[in-house]
C-alpha cells in the first residue's frame, strides 16, 4: 500500500542503509548503543512521509466503508490510511509520526515536525524514542487484531509476502466460511486456505476492482 504512494518498503534494495543493516537501526540493542544512528534511519523515513499522499487503494477502502464496517489492520507505520478517511485503523508496528517515553510507555506523543533529536523528553524528564515496535520487542496489537480478524466476513490481505511473523498468522485466524482475498503480485502459491481467491496485482491494480465488486454485490 505505501509503496505504491512512493514511500520506501522496510526491506527496499538489499535491506541496507547507510551500511547498516535494517535490524541493526530498528532494535532495542541498536537504541542503546547508537541513539543517534536510530533517530537518524527514523528521522529521514518520517520527512519522506511528509511528501507523499494517499493512493487510490487506500481511497478504495475508504469507499467499502459506506457499506461494510471496515477495520484496518496494517503493519505500515505511516499515517496513509488515516489521511484517506479510513475510520478503524490498528497499527501492528507502531506509528512512525508518534513518540513515546522512554521511561513510561504510556506517555505517546504526536508529532508536528519530522524530526526527533537526542535531548527531547518527556515530561518525566526521559528521552523520547519513536513509537515503533522494534526487532525484539513484542507486538502489543496482536491480541486485538487476532479479535477483529476472527470475527471477519471478509478477510482482504493486501501487499504482503506473509513472512513477517507475527502478523503471518492472523490469516489463519479468519474463520473458515469467511471469504478470503489475497492482492499481491508475488503471492505464494502454497497457501492451504478456504474460501480464499489470489489476486496477482498490485494494490492500486488489484484493490479497486475488489472493491468495485464487493460494492456492487
Amino acid at each position: 500500500m505505501s509503496a505504491e504512494s512512493g514511500l520506501k518498503t522496510f526491506r527496499d534494495g538489499d535491506g541496507l542503509w547507510n551500511n547498516y543493516k535494517i535490524e541493526e537501526v530498528a532494535s532495542p540493542h541498536a537504541w542503546q548503543q547508537e541513539p543517534q544512528v536510530v533517530l537518524d534511519f527514523y528521522n529521514q523515513r518520517r520527512k519522506q512521509l511528509f511528501e507523499v499522499e494517499p493512493n487510490i487503494a487506500h481511497y478504495a477502502l475508504v469507499r467499502l466503508e459506506d457499506t461494510f464496517d471496515v477495520q484496518i489492520i496494517t503493519q505500515n507505520v505511516d499515517d496513509l490510511h488515516e489521511r484517506a478517511g479510513s475510520a478503524n485503523v490498528l497499527h501492528l508496528h507502531g506509528e512512525i509520526k508518534k513518540v513515546r517515553s522512554t521511561m513510561d510507555e504510556s506517555l505517546v506523543y504526536q508529532m508536528d515536525g519530522w524530526e526527533l533529536k537526542l535531548g527531547d523528553f518527556c515530561e518525566k524528564g526521559s528521552q523520547l524514542r519513536p513509537h515503533i515496535v522494534w526487532f525484539g520487542e513484542s507486538v502489543p496489537n496482536f491480541s486485538k487484531a487476532s479479535e477483529i480478524v476472527a470475527k471477519a466476513d471478509i478477510l482482504i490481505v493486501i501487499g504482503t509476502s506473509l513472512t513477517v511473523y507475527p502478523a503471518a498468522l492472523l490469516i489463519n485466524e479468519a474463520p473458515k466460511e469467511s471469504i478470503k482475498h489475497l492482492i499481491d503480485p508475488n503471492a505464494p502459491n502454497n497457501i492451504n486456505l478456504r474460501n480464499l481467491t489470489i489476486h496477482r496485482k498490485t494494490a492500486v491494480d488489484g484493490l479497486p476492482e475488489l472493491v468495485k465488486q464487493l460494492l456492487q454485490n
